[in-house]
């Protein structure tokens, strides 16, 4: 058998095995999404679960099952809050002909401070009985029919059904993988061989990930949490019409990063604008934005460390590439799953450079020999150095004599074309 290794062999392979596994992840998103996020969540219930049964002689499964339901009690928490927000939003919306006129004409004011509008106008004019409605009230109206909300809500309905089915989905993964974890854990490391350098590479970078992804789920909660309580209150104090429902956004979407902070700070502004003034929207603009550089640069820094060292490119290149891969799943698992991969890179040999390449840090130098030894390694690559090691060199693998196909060990032959 002929292998032509060349340069741009190896470059071609490279491609299409990266080309392959992406299309596998994409063709089975419904199985990978589920396990991935049970992946992430047993790494972080897993020192919780220790903990009940070292220090409490909770029996393993139960401390497992234990740690699993506090994870549940939180999640019916932050689903409940937004039950909570999203009916009081809507009761909120005017009810009759003269709350509409009031409302749109607060907005039309607002707005016009901004943008010059007359009240004439036939899309955003002043709205009152003595003409026509302005189109802009029309099209909401049109979007507001009981038809159309029925449809919203018969989607919602379907897509909670979905999601509950993926919840409950996960939690079983989770709670499997949390009782037998140790055990996937050593069967892992004996895949690799009895080396027990190998092994310990393997521990290590086992751990290393294990730590990148629990500290930076567990502190970017801790953090998300904060800034919900702190922005909502400042909300409230500004006079935001839906303070609550923007707080609970902030919670959610600061796991997507730059992206998600963005989409987070869109809403209240807009609010502010319509429902408040010009002039707070602006304040609103301006202190949002030194909440989230200080979060940004000062506060998650601290708290998470070098475990979460990715760099801007590396990390909104990930948030497209899962993001189109995996959807809107993917952008809240973009960054552990860069942090899992830069971890098993740090760990590997040779594949450090791609880890340094996704930190932020300066750029490693290159170890390399003393220029004789050098010099003498490129010829021995240019010109073949009759051991084998030319990367540009055809191998020719013979069968063993009577044995078409099979390969006598230690038996083949290197030759150049």
């Amino acid at each position: 058998m002929n292998l032509n290794l060349t340069l741009a062999t190896r470059i071609g392979l490279n491609i299409c095995a990266v080309f392959g596994i992406s299309v596998a992840l994409y063709m089975g998103a419904y199985i990978f999404i589920p396990v991935t996020f049970s992946i992430l969540l047993a790494s972080v219930l897993y020192p919780f679960a220790k903990v009940l049964h070292e220090r409490f002689f909770v029996p393993w499964f139960f401390a497992c099952l234990t740690a699993l339901l506090g994870l549940v009690a939180l999640h019916l928490v932050v689903v409940g809050a937004f039950g909570w927000a999203i009916p009081k939003t809507i009761v909120g919306m005017p009810k009759t002909e003269e709350d509409w006129i009031t409302q749109y004409n607060k907005i039309q004011s607002n707005l016009s401070l901004v943008i010059p509008i007359r009240d004439d106008d036939p899309f955003l004019g002043r709205y009152d009985t003595s003409r026509p409605p302005p189109q802009a009230i029309t099209l909401v109206r049109k979007q507001l029919t009981e038809e159309n909300v029925s449809s919203l809500l018969m989607r919602i309905t379907f897509g909670g059904f979905d999601y509950l089915w993926q919840v409950i989905l996960i939690l079983f993964i989770t709670l499997f993988l949390l009782y037998e974890g140790q055990m996937l854990a050593d069967k892992v490391k004996a895949i690799f061989g009895p080396s027990l350098e190998t092994r310990g590479r393997v521990t290590a970078a086992l751990a290393e990930m294990a730590e990148a992804v629990r500290t930076y789920l567990v502190w970017r909660t801790i953090v998300n949490l904060g800034l919900a309580l702190f922005l909502g209150a400042v909300y409230h104090q500004a006079g935001l019409k839906h303070w609550y429902l923007w707080a609970l956004l902030v919670a959610v979407l600061s796991y997507v990063p730059y992206i998600g902070t963005i989409a987070a700070g869109i809403p209240p502004i807009l609010d502010a604008l319509l429902f408040v003034d010009p002039l707070t929207a602006f304040g609103i603009m301006v202190f949002y934005i030194c909440v989230v550089t200080f979060e940004g640069y000062i506060i998650v820094p601290w708290v998470m460390g070098r475990s979460m060292d990715l760099n801007a490119t590396t990390v909104l290149l990930a948030c497209l590439f899962w993001h189109q891969v995996w959807g809107l799943a993917g952008l809240f698992l973009a960054m552990p799953i860069m942090a899992a991969i830069k971890a098993i890179c740090m760990q590997v040999d040779g594949w450090q450079g791609w880890g340094h390449l996704m930190s932020s840090g300066p750029a490693v130098e290159l170890n390399i020999d003393d220029p004789e030894t050098e010099r003498a390694r490129l010829e021995a690559i240019v010109h073949g150095d009759g051991k084998g090691n030319d990367p540009e060199r055809t191998t020719i693998m013979e069968p063993l004599d009577g044995e078409k196909g099979a390969a006598r060990p230690g038996g083949s032959k290197s030759g150049e074309f």
